[in-house]
C-alpha cells in the first residue's frame, strides 16, 4: 500500500506552521506584515459587503415573516385571550434565547414551562407554532418568486431556470433543431402518487393558497388603502385557519385522494404547463415542440397494498379527471368566444372558418356577422355534450343545447386549428397567443383524460390469479410450484394460444375477480378516454421474468393483448399496456439488467414490444433498497442498475 505523501519543507503546511511560530514570538505590531494587514482589511470589508447584500436581499422576507407573525399573534389574542397569547409569546422568547443566543438559563426555563402546560395549553402552543411555520414557509416561497423576478429584471439567469439551460446548450453549440428533435422522442411525466395516510386537510391547503396569493399581491400595491384591504383579507384567512381543524379524524378514501389530487390541476398544472411549453417555444423559435411533458397519476390505479382500489375506483378516477379537464376547456372556450368578437363585415375569414361557423347551431341574429363567436358556441355545445357523455355531468352555461359530442380530443383540436388558421391568415395573429394557443397546447397535453393513470400491483397477486386461471382451465394444477424455467415455458405457450383461460360457470376467488375486473376496466377506459388515459402496468416486487409474462397473459385474457389470431404472441399481437417492472430491493436492483435481458431474449417478446410502440419503462425503487442497504448503498446500487440497463437497451437498439 502506498504511504500518504508528507508535506515538503516548502509546502503550505510547513509555511503556515512557521508563520504561526514566528507570529507567536514577535511583537503584536509585527505579527502581520503591512501588505497582509491591508489584504485582511480589504477582505473584511468585502465580507461585510456580502453580509450586507445578503441581509438587504432577505430583508423583504424577514419583513413578511414578522408581518405574518404579528397578524397570527393578534388573531390568537382575539380568539384565545390575553393569557394564551402571552404564554405563546413567552415560549417564543425563551426559544429564541436558547437557540439563537445560547442562553442555558432560557433553555432550563423553557423546559420547566413546557413540562407544566395543561393539555389545552399544549394544544394551543402546538397549533400556534405549527401555523407560524406554515406562514413562514409561504413567505419563503413568495420570496423565491420575488428574487427570481429581481434576477430577471437585472438580466441575470438563475440556476435551474429553463432560460439558463437553453443558454448553456447554445454555448455548447447544440442546435435548436437538435434540441427539438430530442424533445420529440422524450417522455417526461411527473406522477402524483396516492397517500391514504395523509392527514392534512384540503380546507387548510386552500386557505394557505389564498394566503400565498395575498402575500404575492402585496408587492404590487401602491396605496395604504390597498395594503389595508389586503391585510384585512389576509387576517380573515388566518382567522379561518385558526378556527379550522388542522388534522383529519378519519382516513382518506380513494375518492378523497382523487379530489385532493385534482385540486392541484385546477390551481396549477392546467395553467402552468402550457406556459412552460411557451417558454420552450420561445427558446426554440421556428420549431414545432412535441408534447413531451405530460402528467401521470397513481391514484385510482395503485392497488399494491390498498384493497380499496378496485375497478370502480379506476372508473371514478378517470371520470373525475375527465370532468376536471373538460370543465377547464369549457371555461376557456367561453372566454375565447367573448374575446373573438370580430365582425365578418370588417375582417374576412377562411372558407373552413366560415364552414365551422355555419355548422354551429347558434341562430342568434345579433351574432350573424360574427363567425368566430358562432363557431365557438357550436364548439362549446359539442364540449358540453362530451362532458355529459364521458362523465354524466352538465355544463354550467347553455347558449344552445349540448349536442354532437366530440368522439375524441383530436377532433376538438381540429376545430381549434381552423380558428387558429383563420386568425393567422387574416391579420389577427395577435389574438392567438393570449388564450387560443395555451388552450391548444393544454388539449395536446391533457386530452380528454387529464393525466395518465398507472396501474400497479404486487407480483405475488398476479401469480395467484394466473395460477387460479390455469388450474380452472385444466392446464396446470399447481403453477406456483413450478420452477422459473417451467413457468416461463408454460406462460409463453399460453400466450401463443388465441383462446382465453376463463371457464364459463367456474367460480373464481374474490382476488381473481377483482384483478381481472381491473384489466377489463382498463380496456374500456382506454376506449372511452383515449389510449393515453392508461399506458403503464407497474409490477411491484419484480423478481423474475415470469412476473412480466404473467401480466402479458392477464392483458391477453381481456383483449388488451391482441392480434390477427386473437392475441397469439408470435402471430402479430400487440400489447396496449407497457409492462413496467419495478425493481426495489438491493438484490432486485442487481438482477434488473439480467432479468430484462432474459425477457427480451424470449421468442416473440422483442418483436411484440416493437409492434406495440417500441417503449419499455423500467422503475427503480429507492425506498426498499434504502431499508435493505442504507442510503449510500441504495444510491450506489440504483446508479449501477441504471448504467447496466442503459447499456442493455443500447444494445437492443432502444
Amino acid at each position: 500500500m502506498a504511504r500518504p505523501s508528507q508535506p515538503s519543507r516548502s509546502s503550505p503546511a510547513t509555511t503556515a506552521r512557521t508563520a504561526r511560530q514566528a507570529g507567536a514570538a514577535a511583537a503584536p505590531s509585527r505579527a502581520v506584515s503591512q501588505p497582509a494587514h491591508k489584504a485582511i482589511a480589504k477582505a473584511a470589508v468585502a465580507a461585510k459587503k456580502v453580509a450586507d447584500d445578503v441581509a438587504a436581499k432577505d430583508r423583504p422576507l424577514m419583513d413578511d415573516i414578522r408581518w405574518l407573525g404579528r397578524i397570527l399573534g393578534e388573531v390568537i389574542r382575539e380568539q384565545e385571550g390575553k393569557d394564551a397569547y402571552e404564554l405563546i409569546e413567552r415560549v417564543r422568547q425563551l426559544s429564541v434565547g436558547y437557540r439563537l443566543k445560547q442562553d442555558a438559563g432560557a433553555g432550563k426555563a423553557l423546559d420547566r414551562l413546557l413540562k407544566n402546560l395543561s393539555v389545552d395549553q399544549t394544544v394551543s402552543v402546538i397549533r400556534a407554532f405549527s401555523y407560524f411555520s406554515h406562514l413562514a414557509n409561504i413567505a419563503e416561497d413568495r420570496h423565491h418568486v420575488r428574487r427570481r423576478e429581481v434576477h430577471e429584471q437585472q438580466g441575470h439567469l438563475q440556476e435551474g431556470s429553463l432560460a439558463l439551460c437553453f443558454e448553456r446548450l447554445a454555448d455548447a453549440d447544440i442546435r435548436a433543431a437538435d434540441i427539438a428533435a430530442a424533445l420529440s422522442k422524450a417522455y417526461i411525466s411527473p406522477v402524483l402518487t396516492a397517500h391514504p395516510t395523509e392527514v392534512q386537510r384540503k380546507s387548510i391547503l386552500d386557505a394557505e393558497r389564498a394566503i400565498a396569493v395575498l402575500i404575492g399581491a402585496r408587492d404590487g400595491l401602491h396605496t395604504q388603502a390597498q395594503r389595508d384591504d389586503n391585510e384585512a383579507l389576509l387576517r380573515a384567512r388566518v382567522t379561518q385557519l385558526w378556527q379550522t381543524r388542522m388534522l383529519r379524524y378519519t382516513k382518506l378514501t380513494v375518492a378523497d385522494e382523487i379530489d385532493n389530487a385534482l385540486s392541484y390541476y385546477e390551481s396549477t398544472f392546467l395553467q402552468q404547463i402550457p406556459r412552460m411549453y411557451r417558454a420552450v417555444e420561445a427558446a426554440l423559435p421556428g420549431h414545432d415542440i412535441a408534447s413531451f411533458f405530460r402528467m401521470g397519476n397513481w391514484i385510482g390505479g395503485d392497488r399494491d397494498g390498498n384493497p380499496n382500489v378496485t375497478a370502480p375506483t379506476l372508473r371514478q378516477s378517470l371520470e373525475r379527471q375527465s370532468e376536471t379537464v373538460l370543465r377547464f376547456y369549457l371555461r376557456e372556450v367561453h372566454a375565447l368566444g367573448a374575446e373573438l368578437s370580430m365582425s365578418q363585415l370588417l375582417a374576412p375569414v377562411t372558407r373552413d372558418m366560415l364552414a365551422l361557423a355555419d355548422a354551429s347551431p347558434d341562430q342568434n341574429p345579433h351574432r350573424e356577422d360574427e363567425p368566430y363567436r358562432r363557431a365557438l358556441i357550436g364548439v362549446y355545445a359539442r364540449l358540453a355534450a362530451t362532458l355529459h357523455e364521458l362523465t354524466g355531468t352538465e355544463a354550467l352555461r347553455h347558449a344552445v343545447p349540448p349536442q354532437n359530442a366530440y368522439p375524441d380530443a383530436e377532433t376538438f383540436l381540429a376545430d381549434l386549428q381552423v380558428v387558429e388558421a383563420s386568425l393567422r391568415h387574416h391579420h389577427a395573429g395577435a389574438l392567438i397567443a393570449p388564450r387560443l394557443a395555451p388552450l391548444m397546447r393544454a388539449l395536446r397535453v391533457f386530452g380528454f383524460h387529464l393525466a395518465t393513470v398507472d396501474l400497479r400491483q404486487s407480483s405475488d397477486k398476479h401469480e395467484a390469479v394466473v395460477a387460479e386461471l390455469l388450474a380452472n382451465a385444466g392446464v396446470c394444477a399447481d403453477y406456483s410450484a413450478l420452477d422459473e424455467l417451467a413457468k416461463c415455458s408454460l406462460l409463453l405457450e399460453q400466450l401463443d394460444h388465441a383462446r382465453p383461460l376463463r371457464v364459463m360457470g367456474a367460480e373464481y376467488s374474490e382476488l381473481a375477480q377483482s384483478e381481472i375486473a381491473i384489466f377489463e376496466a382498463a380496456r374500456v377506459m382506454r376506449a372511452r378516454y383515449g389510449k393515453e388515459a392508461i399506458r403503464h402496468y407497474i409490477i411491484s416486487h419484480t423478481e423474475d421474468v415470469s412476473d412480466l409474462l404473467e401480466v402479458l397473459l392477464l392483458q391477453k385474457e381481456v383483449g388488451l393483448l391482441r392480434g390477427p389470431q386473437g392475441g397469439a404472441l408470435c402471430a402479430g399481437a400487440v400489447a396496449d399496456l407497457i409492462v413496467s417492472p419495478l425493481f426495489e430491493t438491493i438484490a432486485d436492483l442487481r438482477n434488473a439488467a439480467p432479468i430484462m435481458k432474459a425477457y427480451y431474449e424470449l421468442p416473440g417478446i422483442k418483436d411484440m414490444i416493437v409492434r406495440s410502440g417500441g417503449e419499455q419503462d423500467v422503475m427503480l425503487g429507492y425506498s426498499d433498497s434504502n431499508k435493505d442497504g442504507g442510503f449510500f448503498t441504495s444510491n450506489w446500487e440504483l446508479y449501477a442498475a441504471e448504467l447496466a440497463l442503459v447499456e442493455l437497451f443500447g444494445k437492443q437498439g432502444g
